[in-house]
């Protein structure tokens, strides 16, 4: 529909008198919560209907009449009916002349037909102005109000007044309106409700094959090991000890593959001397989704705390403790206080705890509430330099609880599995401290201001500027 005949309709009084009045095609669940949230917002709502008589569904105070006659009570039209069934607007046909059409609908899979519905229907109807818009939100998040679920409307549409009305509406029902452009935009819209948790699936991933891996492992290098060589059953450890050494395990290696994309890419930036260049697309996929990489290591290591907190109450360590006691009895003597293991434990718990406590605010300042409200220098400061410091903490609290471990005989020439949980952190924070020395970080600092290395055929031309050696 061209801006002429839009503008032609929009002069008409009896339309605009009309204005106040929603038309909405379609009686199903989100036709139905849509017209009686608009109810409530003060605004006049007829159906159109197949079958008009039979409307005890509907909400009270909105009006049901067939879908010619309701087209001709409003400017705006919510198709709210799957694309199978467009063919009954040609009912319509010139009541939908200028109107704004709102197209809420969505398919069963992505790619399910080679244009979006929105735009089938402006090829079916092109002197109507359609928008796609209301199909992010459910029928359940209008009768709620908003309050716990999605208040976000993506508008797109090729007519500016046209999105603009549907803005307003969405306004006036409490929603937030997020302008996604023009109507080819409508693909990707009528994608979004079909997603399920695109940035998540690899993070996921990555922390389910490690834990299987390193449940192996110390199932391995504890409960079979024993069995084998001394034929005791330790298997009830599984439950609890075995846990309470994965989950911090994967928890630490997941912090560090967070912060490891970002060094790399430092290097990559040092070695092609440009931030001109784009990163390998594996790379860039790693840096996407490094939120859901630290959330997924921060919930691994509540479960940690968790399960540290109830050890006291167990059964085997109140045994082993009671045994000791009685055998300090026994024998009539006492354990001498050792100073470097108070100092050792002490220090294990509370870096542990300081550890946990920043991991708990990376946390939260991930969250779009509070991260909204923060500026771009506090959220880099937090989630860097707060957050390498958490990663230096969790390691250290990691060789705190080896100790001296590794020095003792390896069962089956297995090392304790927290040394192999150390190799990614330990990666991370030397090539960080090599990006933060003065010289690398000056370089780098220069790159990213736009400062570029000219090539070595540039060199080879005679160009003065070209010979500057880059200041490391």
């Amino acid at each position: 529909m061209t801006s002429n005949s839009f503008a032609m309709a929009m002069s008409d009084p009896s339309l605009q008198r009309k204005l106040g009045t929603i038309c909405i095609f379609g009686t199903g669940d989100f036709g139905r919560s849509l017209g009686m949230r608009l109810l409530q917002a003060g605004y006049g709502v007829v159906f159109g209907s197949r079958n008009p008589k039979n409307s005890s569904l509907l909400p009270k105070g909105a009006q049901v009449l067939t879908h010619k006659e309701a087209a001709q009570t409003s400017m705006i039209i919510f198709v709210a009916v799957h694309r199978e069934n467009y063919d009954f607007l040609r009912q319509a046909g010139g009541d939908l002349t200028g109107k704004v059409l709102v197209d809420v609908s969505n398919n069963l899979k992505r790619n399910q037909y080679p244009e979006s519905n929105a735009e089938h229907l402006n090829h079916l109807f092109p002197a109507a102005s359609v928008v796609k818009a209301f199909n992010t939100v459910s029928a359940w998040a209008l009768q709620s109000g908003g309050l716990d679920a999605n208040r976000q409307v993506l508008i797109c549409g090729d007519n500016d007044e046209a999105k603009q009305m549907v803005v307003d509406i969405a306004h006036g029902l409490g929603l937030t309106a997020l302008d996604k452009g023009s109507l080819r935009a409508a693909g990707e819209i009528e994608d979004y409700p079909l997603q399920l948790f695109p940035l998540w699936r690899l993070p996921v991933a990555v922390a389910t094959g490690l834990i299987a891996a390193f449940f192996f492992y110390v199932l391995t290098r504890n409960v079979i090991y024993t069995a084998v060589t001394d034929g005791k059953d330790i298997s009830f450890r599984i439950m609890v000890s075995l846990a309470n050494k994965v989950f911090p395990i994967v928890s630490l290696i997941m912090l560090g593959l967070c912060y490891l994309p970002g060094v790399m890419a430092g290097f990559l930036q040092l070695y092609n001397g440009t931030k001109y260049r784009r990163f390998p697309d594996w790379l860039d996929k790693w840096m996407l989704c490094r939120k859901q990489l630290g959330l997924v290591a921060l919930a691994l290591a509540s479960l940690h705390v968790l399960y540290t907190l109830i050890i006291p109450f167990r059964y085997y360590v109140r045994y082993r403790v009671n045994t000791w006691v009685i055998l300090q009895i026994k024998e009539n003597k006492t354990e001498p206080f050792d100073n470097t293991l108070a100092w050792r434990t002490d220090s294990y718990f509370s870096i542990g705890i300081l550890g946990y406590g920043l991991y708990i605010l990376l946390g939260i300042t991930s969250l779009p509430s509070v991260s909204n409200a923060i500026n771009w220098r506090e959220f880099r400061f937090v989630q860097s330099k707060l957050g390498h410091l958490t990663l230096f903490l969790c390691t250290l609290h990691t060789f705190l609880y080896g100790w001296d471990k590794f020095l003792r005989p390896y069962k089956w020439y297995l090392p304790p599995a927290y040394m192999l949980a150390l190799v990614v952190p330990c990666i991370v924070l030397v090539l960080k401290f090599v990006l933060i020395t003065p010289c690398v970080d000056r370089a780098i600092t220069r790159i990213r201001q736009g400062w570029e290395r000219k090539p070595a055929e540039s060199m080879a031309n005679g160009d003065p500027k070209s010979k500057r050696p880059l200041m490391l």
